[in-house]
């Protein structure tokens, strides 16, 4: 189906404002160097083309300001990527970087004056750009600093608005700082700016009525300097506080993906710190028992695991098997799995030898009291009898062990309660048990085999162990 001719249209728009305005930082700075370049171009061919004469006194003023303002721009995006003004926009008031900012934007105030043009004895200019910028992005010591170096050279060129002149460069760069106070040191956006600069040119204007004597010569001047110099200064502005804006936008990017490294680092050095806490606990040899078969292994899924398993012998008939999966993957849950295996070989090896129901109620009592994390436990705990061929077992909300029943050819799965341990202090259990034949099998396993998939991408399912349970019965069998 064709699209409509405006559905086209709007295409054709979306595409345009695509170009004309890109959503990556680096394109539109690049765009901005373009347009500057441009404007500077065009406002050097018609100032040479055209003249004074054939401009008028305004126009021709306005194009040399928004040249001359082109050249700064310029200059002070190279001063921008150096390192002592990205260390004030930092907040690193040092004193090589403070006297480093008041000289260069000091510099480029009188460069302003010098490539001003001369109207009446006055001098067109985007002086005060310099000090205006210095003190929003570097507070009042900075602002002033800059405008008495552009303020007093002014004062010592003349002419009959120098003190007015000179006295508004010096204000510029301290209202500039005064506003960076205020705002508590942020800068006050591209618009904000803006709007400081063109009061501040208004403001300027104002001062030379006031000051400039005899009054007919400053309001002459005033009506021949006052749009140039207001337009000129704020679009300097413009282009520099969106510089500003993206130098801000850079240091913030940075300073979010070094903490997002650091933090990298930081859950790196934990798992490392984990992983060995975790081996270090696993038992290193499996048990030896008559008419018992035992084998184990545990390869964590993913970089660390609070699973935990051990076989502990209480007597020449029974043993106690124990396999555990502590939530979460970082230290406090290794240390946890680190003091549960402790208690649990600790009370089944005392003379008491509690029923597993006893001891993991205890267990529970232990770990609620001393855990201040939101870490939690699920247990299977259960004492294997050699002689009787029963095992009382408790789980407490673990993955269900699978028991092959040779006798039958089928697979059941162990009871487990809803209880979860370290979460509630006082539990109250119930004991299970299961008679077991020749031939039967017992599969412990922990949640940690659902992240493993095979070469399709397919996840293991209860099935899908029950399947290869069956498949190793089997080939177990026909040795």
């Amino acid at each position: 189906m064709k699209q409509k001719p405006q559905e086209d249209f709007k295409d054709s728009l979306l595409k345009i404002r695509s170009f004309l305005i890109p959503d990556d930082d680096e394109d539109r700075v690049m765009y901005l160097h373009a347009v500057v370049a441009l404007l500077g171009s065009l406002c050097a061919f018609f100032i040479l083309e055209y003249g004074e004469m054939s401009l008028g006194v305004m126009e021709h003023t306005f194009l040399i300001l928004i040249e001359k303002t082109c050249v700064i721009v310029v200059i002070a995006y190279i001063i921008s990527r150096m390192s002592f003004f990205r260390g004030i926009l930092q907040k690193k008031f040092t004193i090589r970087n403070q006297v480093l900012m008041i000289a260069a934007f000091g510099a480029i105030s009188i460069f302003g004056t010098y490539s001003g043009i001369n109207i009446m004895g006055a001098i067109a200019n985007v002086r005060d750009l310099a000090p205006m910028i210095a003190g929003l992005v570097g507070g009042p010591w900075i602002g002033l600093g800059v405008g008495l170096i552009g303020g007093v050279h002014r004062l010592f060129l003349g002419g009959p608005t120098a003190i007015a002149c000179g006295l508004a460069t010096i204000l510029a760069g301290l209202f500039g700082g005064l506003i960076y106070y205020l705002n508590k040191g942020k800068f006050i956006g591209i618009i904000g700016a803006v709007i400081f600069a063109a009061l501040m040119e208004s403001f300027h204007m104002l001062i030379n009525l006031i000051i400039t004597k005899p009054y007919p010569l400053a309001l002459t001047i005033v009506q021949d300097l006052a749009g140039p110099m207001i337009l000129a200064n704020s679009l300097g502005m413009l282009v520099f506080a969106f510089i500003i804006s993206n130098l801000l936008k850079e240091q913030k990017t940075k300073q979010e993906r070094d903490y997002y490294l650091d933090e990298l680092e930081r859950h790196k050095y934990e798992l490392k710190v984990a992983q060995k806490i975790q081996k270090s606990f696993l038992p290193n040899n499996i048990p030896l028992l008559e008419r018992l078969d035992l084998s184990a292994t545990n390869i964590p899924a993913k970089d660390a695991g609070g699973d935990f398993y051990d076989f502990i012998k209480l007597s020449d008939e029974e043993t106690a098997v124990v396999i555990a999966d502590v939530s979460d993957r970082k230290v406090p849950a290794t240390l946890l799995m680190a003091v549960s295996r402790t208690i649990i070989r600790s009370i089944s090896e005392s003379a008491e030898n509690p029923k597993p129901s006893q001891l993991v109620e205890y267990l529970n009592r232990l770990i609620t009291e001393k855990s201040k994390s939101d870490v939690s436990l699920t247990l299977f705990y259960g004492i294997l009898n050699l002689k009787n061929k029963q095992m009382n077992f408790i789980n407490a909300r673990h993955n269900p062990p699978l028991v092959y029943k040779s006798k039958f050819k089928k697979i059941i799965s162990l009871e487990k309660t809803d209880v979860l341990l370290g979460v509630k202090k006082n539990i109250k259990l119930e004991d299970k048990k299961i008679s077991l034949e020749n031939d039967d099998i017992i599969l412990f396993y922990t949640d940690g085999i659902y992240s493993v998939t095979n070469k399709n991408g397919k996840s293991f399912n209860n099935d899908l162990i029950g399947e290869i349970l069956k498949k190793a019965v089997h080939k177990h069998l026909t040795k």
